[in-house]
């Protein structure tokens, strides 16, 4: 019968090490506000996107959703939850959330104003309080998979915690990716 190490004997390392795979600001503030989720790290690859991460994972790439900081035309940013395989359709987006132009930031900009790495953005936690809009057929499913707040990682949780922590408001722009 193999003895398990209890948590507070284990080696200082292998813990720091676990602790630095779930803290982030964005989880932090998910465990904070007392929501649970699901841990998923996965080998970060440049450019690879959410199918990259949907491939290594084996979840359904419609069922993981990439953060997107934008703009309106005034340079407010907003953030966009879009299902993975999809695209914004920017003209919809602003005539849904009364802007008259909305864009995508450059990623110094998104980085400056979410405090996430392009690539590693979570909506939780963000440096900027920025309005959240969410695709809406992402609320249809049991659970979402989405970044965690670091490259690598995505994190599993019932799409209303956007609803319910974020103020998120429903939109209906997801474009087909050709």
């Amino acid at each position: 019968m193999q003895s398990i190490t209890p948590v507070h004997n284990r080696n200082p390392h292998t813990m720091s090490k676990e602790k630095h795979v779930s803290e982030t600001p964005a989880t932090q503030f998910l465990k904070k506000n007392k929501i649970s989720f699901t841990e998923h790290p996965y080998e970060y690859v440049d450019h690879g996107g959410a199918r990259e991460s949907a491939r290594q994972l084996g979840v359904d790439l419609h069922q993981v959703a990439k953060t997107l900081i934008m703009e309106d035309e005034n340079g407010k940013p907003l953030v966009v939850v879009m299902h993975g395989d999809m695209e914004v359709s920017t003209k919809n987006l602003a005539r849904q959330t009364g802007a008259k132009r909305v864009a995508p930031c450059t990623p110094e900009t998104a980085q400056k104003n979410s405090g996430y790495m392009v690539g590693g953005t979570s909506p939780f936690a963000t440096r900027k309080k920025m309005p959240v809009w969410v695709e809406s057929t992402l609320l249809q499913y049991p659970v979402i998979y989405l970044n965690g707040g670091r490259r690598g990682y995505l994190i599993g949780i019932a799409p209303d915690a956007l609803i319910k922590l974020l103020g998120a408001k429903e939109v209906t722009v997801g474009l087909e990716k050709d």
